[in-house]
Order: C-alpha cells, then structure tokens, then sequence
C-alpha cells in the first residue's frame, strides 16, 4: 500500500508546531521591556500572517466542498463541528475568507503581509461589499479599486472600530461627488424602511397604569426626545431641590426615566385640541364627567367618555384644564346645557351625544364614539332639528345606510336602530 503524498502546506503546519514549541521552550527572564514589546508585535503581525494564510485555505476549502467527507451542509458548519469554533464565527470567518480571496486583491495581500489583522479585513471587506453590491447599486470599479487601497492604507493606522467608521464614509475621501449621491439614496432607503416598521402599542394592566412600544423614524424620535428634554428640564422650577439656588447648583431630585415619564403625561395634557384632527365631530376633546357635587369638592368618583373611572381630586384638576371638558349632571343626573343648536350639530352637542349613546346606535354596532357621526332622527331636509334629543351617533357605514333609501329604519325599543333592506 502506498502512502499518499502530503502537500507542503500541511508541511508548513507541521514547522510551526515545532516552532512553536521551541518558543514554549525557552525563558523570559533575560528579555529586556524593549525586546519583549519588539517580540510581541512581531507575534502579532505572525498572527495576522497566519490567520491570512488560514483564511486562503478556508476559501479553497468552499471551492473543494470539504463540508462532504463529513456530510455537513455547508464549510462553515464542517468548520464549527472540526475545531470548535461557534457557528456565528465559522460563517464570519468563511464570509471573509471569500471576500478577501476572491474580489479583493489589494485587502488580501495586506493580509498576507500581516499590515492588516483579521478584524480590520472584516469590517474593510464588509464596507468594500456595501459598495460593490449595495442598496442603491455598484459603484465604478475604478472608484472601488480606490476605495480598497485607501482602507488598506488607513488599516496601518486605525483599529477596526475606526476603520468600520472610515469604511461607511470611503467615498467622501476617493470620490465625493459619488459619495453625496450614495448617501442621498441611502438616506431615502432608510427612511422608507423607518416608516414601514412605525408601530404602537398599548396594554391596560387593570391596575392603574398603562405600559407600551413603540418603533418610530430616528428623526421622530430625536423630535419626541427634544419634548420631553424641554419638560423634563431639571432647571424648571418644580424638579429644582431648591428653588432659590444659583443655576449652578441645580439639581435633579427624580430619575432621568421618571422625569421623562412625568415630561410625557404633561405633554399630553398639553395637547390642545385645536392641533388635532376632529373625531365624531368633536375633536379629540376627553370629556371628565362628574357631579356637580364633585365639582365642588365632593367624594364621587368621575369618569372619562373613555369609560375609565378617576379619583374626584384628578377629576377637578382635569376640569381646570381648557382643553378638557367638564359635563357636570345635576342633582338628578341631568346633563346641564353643553350648547345651542346650529345646522350640523355643534361640538357641544356631539360630547352630549357621546356621553349619552357611547357609540354607534344601530344594532349590533359596537363601534366606539370617535369612529361615529352625528345623524339627525330627522332629516334637516324636512324640517328636523338639530338637537341632542332627536340626535344619535352612527358609525360611517351605518350613517350612510340610514340615509340609503333601500334600507327600511326601525328605533327599537332600546334606543337602538335596526336597519333592514327593502324588498
């Protein structure tokens, strides 16, 4: 039986073994600061060295499918089960091992050399992919050519932390006109990707309090941030420990994370309505429904159009607010005038209506009152009113249906209306 012949690379690993076992060898004591920081980067630039030539190797190792002798599914899995590396590393090292053996000539000789350390040929290659195949397209070959060369050169002086900075910002050094149109279209891709994931939301959990996310543009949040920064101020009067100190001895008594908290529920109380788009006619208004007793310092809970109950304390607070409306119901629970009529029901009327139907009023109907409209019982076309009393709330659809001639309108005897088509 003949034996098979080894090939010198194999050769190569066997020396460094012996090598590295005669370094192992010997003492230390002698070796002066100087000598021992000489040696260390010479140990370090052999590293580089040999994890390059490793690199080559793993790349011929994808073009000779080594991943079959084991049955693996692919090299960088052969590679994780043969040496023990995690599989989040073989992929890195297969990723980069095609990249610099492969497309980047300047980067893999760099690495050969040992000027570039494996984590320098990542993020160096990463950035080179991004230019060559990116979102917005190739650039000219010419101008990648340069921009390989000019992150080999920077590999001589930055880390990889800096060259993965200089790596996104290559083209304002070798071609800035290029650069500014690149970015632009990035910028955009960006931006619509932001806009497609903007989400909130929202969960009661039934003990007072309310938890949320939310996924909004960078920008919008920078702009949501600067708010609450401008509320949350430890400078402002009521987060100062005391009030008389000199600016410069300010300071917070509350979290960062409370103080935006508190900035976020202002903020919200200072929405005025005016800024926001109507909702069943009547704004985004929250309408605090209380006694009149209450009002005036009574124990009665209150309740908001929401159908949250609040203490009596928050409940006069809130009636001190101009962009939050009191109904007050009198001693026998009537609701004291909101308004005077008007050709559309006014806004007034519509919290009336609100408060009164809680919704839609067409049978089965669950919809809530700000997805509603005000409909006249009787048609202002024939001489109806415009009045709460003969006024309701219909959701859109249901308020078209009550004005389609094909549906026959019934009022039940609940107050509910019951919509059925004519034969």
């Amino acid at each position: 039986m003949t034996e098979t012949a080894l090939h010198p690379i194999t050769g190569v690993a066997a020396r460094l073994h012996e090598d590295l076992d005669d370094g192992f060898d010997l003492g230390l004591l002698a070796l002066g600061p100087t000598e021992t920081g000489a040696a260390l980067v010479e140990l370090e630039r052999a590293a580089n060295r040999l994890a390059a030539l490793q690199s080559r190797l793993l790349a011929h190792a994808t073009e000779v499918r080594v991943e079959d002798e084991t049955g693996a599914p692919s090299t960088a899995v052969w590679l994780a089960n043969a040496t023990h590396v995690t599989r989040a590393e073989a992929h890195r090292r297969v990723r980069v091992a095609i990249a610099t053996d492969e497309r980047y000539d300047a980067l893999a000789a760099a690495c050969s050399s040992g000027e570039v350390s494996p984590g320098q040929a990542e993020v160096a290659a990463r950035a080179l992919d991004d230019l060559d195949d990116g979102p917005t397209g190739s650039v000219d070959p010419g101008v990648l050519a340069d921009a390989e060369r000019a992150l080999v050169g920077f590999a001589a002086d930055h880390d990889a932390k800096d060259l993965r900075v200089l790596g996104r910002r290559i083209l304002d050094i070798v071609a800035p006109a290029v650069g500014e149109a690149r970015e632009a279209g990035l910028l955009a891709k960006e931006e619509r990707e932001a806009a497609a994931k903007v989400r909130l939301t929202m969960r009661e959990d039934g003990q007072g309090c309310v938890h949320g996310r939310f996924t909004v543009p960078e920008m919008h949040g920078a702009m949501f941030a600067k708010m609450l920064d401008a509320i949350a101020s430890p400078r402002r009067n009521h987060l100062r420990v005391d009030p008389a100190a000199d600016a410069a001895d300010f300071a917070d008594v509350r979290p960062v994370w409370e103080r935006r908290g508190l900035a976020f529920v202002e903020l919200i109380e200072r929405m005025r309505d005016a800024d926001l788009p109507d909702a069943a006619g009547a704004g985004a208004t929250v309408v605090v429904t209380m006694q009149v007793d209450t009002l005036t310092g009574g124990l009665a809970a209150a309740s908001l159009d929401t159908g949250h109950r609040i203490s009596p304390g928050e409940a006069r607070r809130l009636a001190c607010s101009a962009d939050l409306a009191p109904a007050v119901l009198g001693t026998k629970s009537e609701l004291l005038d909101l308004g005077r009529s008007a050709r559309f029901h006014n806004k007034p009327q519509r919290i009336a209506l609100i408060l009164r139907d809680k919704g839609c009023t067409a049978e089965g109907c669950d919809a809530p009152p700000h997805r509603c409209e005000a409909h006249h019982d009787d048609p202002w076309s024939r001489g109806g009113k415009t009045s709460v009393a003969r006024g309701r709330l219909l959701c859109w659809r249901h308020h078209r249906v009550a004005h389609d001639p094909t549906y026959l309108t019934e009022r039940l005897g609940t107050g509910k209306l019951r919509f059925t088509r004519r034969n």
